[in-house]
């Protein structure tokens, strides 16, 4: 979910291990040149999550990778096919209050800019969580622990440490 830390412990992770971090809502932003908003506003959330499903299939193959991808990417299931495929899926765990209050003085959240974004979140997180834990291989409570805490906990939980090989897009 938006807030969860997928970008902040990616990098964290991604650091850890000495691969390459990926943001897949970022590599979507540099290929057309515009804001995730932007494309939101131009081409709803539909054209999207076109262009999101699209960026995935592009990783794969990809060794050594640290990804973050946007919370919704679950919605398609080719998408959960091709996240189980490419590597370890771990799924950062938070409440909705806390999503809430990591996000709620965002402004790049374009589902967010209603006017009541908790129940939003909250609404989203009930259509979301089942599939989440669908393809999760992982499931880590991000609560208030330090990001290293956490990394810690992912590198244990799907048998990676620092000289650990890229196998998969892990």
């Amino acid at each position: 979910m938006m807030g969860a830390g997928k970008s902040t412990v990616g990098k964290a992770l991604a650091k850890h291990l000495s691969w390459e971090f990926v943001d897949t809502d970022h590599l979507i932003e540099q290929q057309t040149g515009v804001s995730i908003p932007t494309i939101f506003e131009i081409e709803g959330e539909a054209g999207f999550r076109r262009r999101e499903s699209h960026v995935l299939t592009g990783l794969e193959g990809r060794a050594g990778l640290v990804v973050a991808t946007g919370g919704g990417i679950v919605l398609a299931e080719e998408n959960r096919t091709t996240l189980k495929r490419v590597g370890a899926v771990v799924y950062l765990s938070a409440s909705a209050g806390e999503l809430y209050q990591r996000t709620r003085l965002d402004k790049n959240r374009p589902l967010l800019q209603g006017p009541n974004p908790r129940k939003k979140i909250e609404e989203l997180l009930a259509l979301r969580l089942p599939l989440y834990k669908s393809v999760a291989d992982v499931v880590v409570e991000t609560g208030r622990q330090p990001v290293s805490q956490l990394v810690g906990k992912i590198c244990q939980a799907v048998g990676l440490d620092k000289s650990s090989s890229p196998v998969g897009s892990k």
